[in-house]
């Protein structure tokens, strides 16, 4: 397994990937709308674990001089307790500290308990802040 920058043959595995991990997304939150917009900013911060030329796993980090922040972060489901997710996380958290972040964000659904353990497991903790949005 390799974890390496997003390429363009990658995009169907992504994408498949991604409807698998999270069904109930908004069409905003797809591969066709995220994927191009996160190559047009160049930064290098879109990658995806790799195996045999199949897509098994992905993150996309983001920078903006102040905090780093992680997205999209998802696993195959036949390829989960591998040590994927683990290492996708420590590759974009690489990536950021070589940019200077020294704090890293990311949001999780309040019901998901696996995946807040994933996490807790890598050293993040749950901070007492409220998320908001606004669609534009």
């Amino acid at each position: 397994m390799e974890i390496r920058p997003y390429q363009a043959a990658d995009f169907d595995g992504l994408d498949a990937l991604w409807r698998e991990a999270f069904p109930n997304d908004p069409p905003r939150n797809r591969a066709a709308q995220s994927v191009p917009a996160k190559l047009a900013l160049n930064d290098n911060l879109l990658f995806v674990a790799v195996e045999d030329d199949q897509v098994l796993g992905s993150i996309m980090a983001g920078y903006d001089g102040h905090r780093g922040w992680l997205y999209s972060v998802a696993v195959r489901e036949d390829a989960k307790r591998r040590g994927i997710g683990t290492a996708l996380v420590q590759k974009a958290e690489a990536a950021l500290r070589a940019l200077g972040c020294c704090k890293i964000n990311l949001q999780v659904r309040s019901t998901n308990a696996a995946v807040i353990d994933f996490y807790k497991g890598l050293g993040f903790s749950v901070e007492d802040h409220v998320s908001m949005g606004r669609l534009l």
